[in-house]
């Protein structure tokens, strides 16, 4: 269901063919709306999680468009259908864009996105089918029980379950439902996690935004040794020449704007180095609540397991990989470098990722991954060079190799 502008100004002219007047556009694009949503629709209005009941045009012109609106309280309201926000990439996302283009708006505004996980709407009986295994996508893990969404639906559950150590944010555990039941107006599920996996483009995630940072020129750079002998990724870097650097969006939820030196992942770090290993670890999922899109939270998550565990730590770092990945298109050819800060989480989650290939003896998928690492950041600010001929002869990993 993913659109740009284009595909919507297209879109948009097809809608209004022989339709001229300002009432005959609106009356076509609300016929659209009706036409390709089936209501009632889960969206939000300032945050808030509501069910739009309809959106329609009153024949009021000033008023364009209305959406019928229930809170989840019961309470009924009318608001401007602009007001309303869904999740990205839904058909009823790419129908607001579509109303938003002929209001001369900007179809996909930054600020549209759904709010923090723990305002989303909650799962309802209807929403899962107890009678075969349902499919949850992981948001957080606590202690005894982990927050989930139902995939299909999007709407948020608590699971208690005797596997809880299957569960990773940003993976895809289905469950084979034992008893769902509501405690305290939130919902929970009880089951057996039967199978796991990785699907990012299933979690209904809006990409982090990547920003151009100019060319990189490996010629005028200073970034490597100029007495030292060229080694093979060295040579493809200086033979492609002249690159786009770019900065990825970094989500870090919980700063606080008056302290200019506030940083949840800094301070849950802290805690954990001074015993609160477990309180620095919620800390972290509390961040993936607010939005499954902070990076930072994946990799500092596998760092807690990357010395014990490393089957575990490579979970973690491969899902803050694929989530990031969904910003750079398909054969991406530019940097990242260390030294936009924001791309810090990507190359950690890509670093600890590589990491635990190597110590798992995936050796080729391993290269691969540090490679790239390289070819992202040719400064290397993360000493992946030195450990890069160990990987490509299949010396085993050793506890003083990677860090």
């Amino acid at each position: 269901m993913k659109r740009n502008k284009t595909d919507i100004k297209a879109l948009l002219q097809d809608i209004l063919v022989d339709a001229y007047t300002d009432e005959e556009q609106l009356w076509a694009v609300g016929q659209y709306i009706e036409d390709q949503l089936v209501f009632p629709v889960d969206g939000f209005v300032v945050g808030e999680p509501i069910s739009v009941l309809e959106i329609y045009y009153s024949g009021n012109i000033r008023q364009g468009l209305i959406a019928s609106c229930r809170k989840e309280s019961g309470d009924r309201y009318v608001i401007a259908a602009v007001d309303l926000v869904f999740r990205p990439d839904s058909g009823e996302s790419v129908a607001m864009a579509v109303y938003r283009q002929w209001l001369g708006l900007d179809p996909f505004p930054k600020n549209a996105s759904p709010p923090n996980r723990d305002k989303c709407h909650k799962a309802t009986e209807g929403d899962i089918d107890m009678s075969k295994p349902v499919e949850l996508s992981v948001v957080s893990v606590k202690e005894k029980a982990c927050r989930c969404l139902v995939l299909e639906t999007k709407r948020s559950i608590t699971l208690r379950t005797g596997s809880l150590h299957k569960a990773v944010p940003g993976w895809i555990v289905t469950v084979d439902p034992n008893k769902q039941w509501s405690f305290s107006g939130h919902p929970y599920l009880s089951g057996k996690i039967v199978e796991t996996h990785l699907d990012v483009s299933r979690l209904g995630l809006q990409p982090l935004g990547l920003a151009e940072r100019g060319q990189w020129d490996p010629s005028t750079e200073y970034w490597r040794d100029e007495e030292a002998p060229l080694e093979s990724w060295m040579q493809a870097v200086i033979a492609w020449g002249e690159r786009g650097a770019h900065e990825m969006e970094q989500v870090l939820s919980g700063i606080d704007p008056e302290d200019p030196f506030s940083d949840p992942i800094l301070e849950a770090s802290e805690l954990g180095q001074a015993g609160g290993a477990i309180e620095a670890r919620q800390g972290v999922m509390q961040l993936l609540e607010a939005d499954m899109r902070c990076l930072d939270a994946y990799a500092h998550l596998g760092n807690m397991e990357f010395d014990f565990f490393p089957e575990s730590a490579i979970q973690y770092y491969e899902a803050g990989v694929r989530i990031g990945e969904l910003s750079l298109e398909e054969n991406f050819i530019g940097l990242l470098p260390w030294g936009w800060i924001d791309n810090r989480p990507f190359l950690r989650c890509l670093r600890g990722y590589g990491l635990c290939l190597w110590r798992l003896n995936r050796f080729e998928e391993a290269a691969a991954v540090l490679d790239r690492l390289l070819w992202l950041n040719p400064l290397d600010n993360q000493g992946v060079r030195f450990v890069l001929h160990d990987v490509k002869f299949c010396i085993p990993w050793k506890s003083d190799s990677g860090d």
